[in-house]
């Protein structure tokens, strides 16, 4: 059986102390949240140790944001892979539309990630989505189609089945708006017909999460289709109430 996954992106929000008191919150509730389903936490770089002591001793999974393409050397402000899988973490966000956007992420430096982050014993979380325009053209099928096989394609099956794999419509990140249950499961199940092309069977035990405004009210109808195994959280990760709440919709 698949596994169910919620993860709370952070992104550039709360200092140290903020979020070392909204893990402590997360943490609180954890026991709310049925035995079968992951949380796992992406906080900022600058938190990372001190959260991972806020949840030591918990089934919390700790997530880096981002890493470098490159193992060490002179790359001032990036954080290598082994800094991050040093401080506790057993997950890295990767490939994130933000990212790609913003910094200028392409597949082939994904490739390099990927491949790094799993080289430490990371569970990369790779991101992958259609923009509006693309939505509205009709290529979310192929856009996603294209994201997956430039940079998972080049994997084994091995080091896939250590992948989890988040469907993020970017027109939807931030925007209050969500893809309707039957969008979603339309292109995950899409995703995951296109994973099978390349790994078989092993397609239908990796994980695919929702990331797109995914907030307590709409989870449980997600959730609930045959090809959503969890979600990919931003905002609603900030208060934790709102995080357990998505969680306990499986």
């Amino acid at each position: 059986m698949r596994k169910h996954i919620v993860a709370g992106n952070w992104k550039m929000n709360t200092t140290v102390a903020e979020g070392v008191e909204l893990a402590k919150a997360v943490a609180a509730k954890a026991a709310e949240v049925p035995a079968e389903v992951k949380l796992i936490i992406a906080p900022p770089f600058t938190h990372l140790y001190p959260v991972a002591e806020a949840i030591k001793g918990t089934a919390i999974g700790l997530s880096a944001q981002n890493c470098a393409d490159h193992t060490k050397g002179a790359y001032t402000g990036e954080v290598a892979v082994d800094m991050i899988a040093g401080v506790g973490c057993e997950y890295v966000i990767l490939g994130h539309s933000e990212r790609r956007e913003y910094y200028g992420e392409t597949s082939a430096k994904l490739v390099e990630k990927v491949k790094l982050a799993l080289e430490k014993g990371l569970s990369p979380i790779f991101c992958i989505g259609e923009k509006l325009e693309e939505r509205e053209a009709g290529r979310h099928f192929e856009v996603v189609t294209e994201q997956v096989k430039d940079v998972l394609f080049t994997l084994t099956a091995e080091e896939m089945s250590k992948v989890i794999v988040a469907y993020e419509p970017v027109w939807a990140i931030g925007t209050g708006k969500t893809a309707t249950a039957e969008q979603a499961q339309e292109i995950h199940a899409e995703i995951r017909k296109v994973l099978a092309e390349k790994f078989g069977a092993l397609a239908e035990e990796i994980s695919i999460l929702y990331g797109g405004s995914c907030k307590p009210s709409n989870a449980k109808e997600l959730f609930a289709c045959p090809d959503i195994d969890g979600g990919l959280i931003g905002g609603a990760a900030l208060k934790a109430e709102d995080f357990i709440g998505i969680a306990v919709s499986f």
